[in-house]
């Protein structure tokens, strides 16, 4: 744990260091101020600090001594605030360095100072547009994505059966009860025969965060909802939170599998720990494609709710036809939207692996910084259609 938060500082100390630099060179008068413009960037960086450690060392004994609710949820605004508009600034520099060098090296400025001044000027107009923009889409809360995919020995019975999916909603610092509500209503608005919530739901303990999800005890569907562990449960006492979507009415799928009858029909609808757990956490939680489907009627189209895309392997070989995952975010904001491609073979929407499906949601809430530039959060309806010989 201490070489994970030193690795962290660090980064951040570097990232820090390298924009600062690039201010200070460009902007005369930061040069000529070197002292003030160093404490304004340890200050920000200081800022930064407290998004990945203030909720576990610094805001929990804040909470309890002083009952600063108010003053929490403004550090914690702007903690993960700043940690976005660094990584807005650390892209956008490296950008204008790339672009100004070009620049200078066909046709050298007349006026060096000048042209840094409007290079930064450049900066700053792209650093807060993008923030804008990524605050506000960030806000606006999920739109309804609508999806159909065929499943070959699908029966006709299930042919057009809707199921709602929401994941990675992340309720913590910033996302609260009535975010999690417009989520609820949209939901229910679908009229889903079934809910699939595939993990990532919290950042925070069972009780600072319970009454802010109460609203999910309001989700209604045919056939009910059904909840799949995700990494930031473990982050969490994934025991606890287990325990907590159960009072909250989901059926919590924990490598087990259950049969959906549907007008005299049935399909296996399996859960699987989240894939950070393969191969560890005893016979709970340890994740296991294999074990989920144990039992199940072999000849009946299967799917998986598993909260990583990563899962896509181990699931096609247990024999899944669908697989629904999150995790990704879809790389959440600009620029991360390009990068995430190179880290997840599956990072958003339907895909194809051999004679398997699966559909990645973008996330209906957000993680750490409150942005969603270019990246929309999305409640996914899903259809399922019988393909007709």
């Amino acid at each position: 744990m201490l070489t994970r938060m030193m690795i962290v500082i660090g980064l951040l100390a570097l990232l820090n260091l390298y924009a600062a630099s690039r201010i200070i060179t460009r902007w005369a008068w930061a040069g000529e101020h070197l002292v003030f413009t160093c404490l304004l960037f340890f200050g920000f960086f200081a800022l930064q600090l407290l998004a990945p450690f203030g909720d576990r060392l610094i805001f929990p004994r804040l909470k309890k001594a002083y009952d600063a609710e108010t003053l929490v949820f403004v550090l914690d605004w702007a903690s993960y605030l700043a940690f976005g508009v660094l990584s807005f600034l650390v892209v956008y520099a490296i950008a204008t360095d790339i672009v100004s060098f070009i620049w200078k090296w066909i046709a050298a400025p007349a006026n060096p100072v000048d042209f840094d001044r409007r290079a930064l000027l450049t900066l700053g107009v792209l650093i807060i547009g993008t923030t804008i923009i990524g605050i506000r889409q960030a806000f606006v809360g999920p739109s309804v994505r609508k999806v159909e995919i065929p499943l070959e020995n699908l029966l006709a019975e299930f042919d057009g059966f809707k199921i709602v999916q929401i994941s990675d909603l992340h309720v913590g610092p910033t996302i609260g009860y009535n975010y999690t509500q417009n989520v609820v209503n949209i939901a229910n608005g679908l009229k889903p025969d079934l809910i699939a919530l595939t993990g990532d739901f919290v950042d925070g303990t069972v009780e600072d965060l319970i009454g802010d999800l109460a609203p999910l005890s309001q989700l209604r569907a045919t056939h009910g909802s059904f909840f799949v562990m995700g990494n930031h449960e473990y982050y969490w006492n994934a025991s606890a939170w287990m325990e907590a979507f159960r009072t909250l009415g989901a059926d919590v799928l924990a490598n087990e599998h259950r049969l959906i009858k549907h007008n005299g029909a049935d399909i296996v609808l399996a859960g699987v720990t989240d894939y950070s757990m393969r191969g560890r956490g005893g016979p709970v939680h340890a994740s296991d494609p294999v074990k989920a489907l144990e039992g199940a009627p072999p000849n009946l189209v299967k799917i998986l709710l598993a909260h990583q895309p990563a899962s896509y392997q181990a699931a096609h070989e247990a024999g899944f036809d669908l697989q629904l995952s999150g995790h990704t975010h879809a790389g959440q904001y600009f620029p991360f939207n390009f990068f995430i491609r190179f880290f997840q073979r599956f990072y958003k929407g339907l895909n194809r692996y051999e004679n398997m499906w699966i559909y990645v949601n973008s996330g209906t809430g957000y993680w750490g910084p409150p942005l969603r530039t270019g990246v929309p959060s999305e409640i996914t309806l899903i259809t399922l259609r019988a393909i007709k010989n």
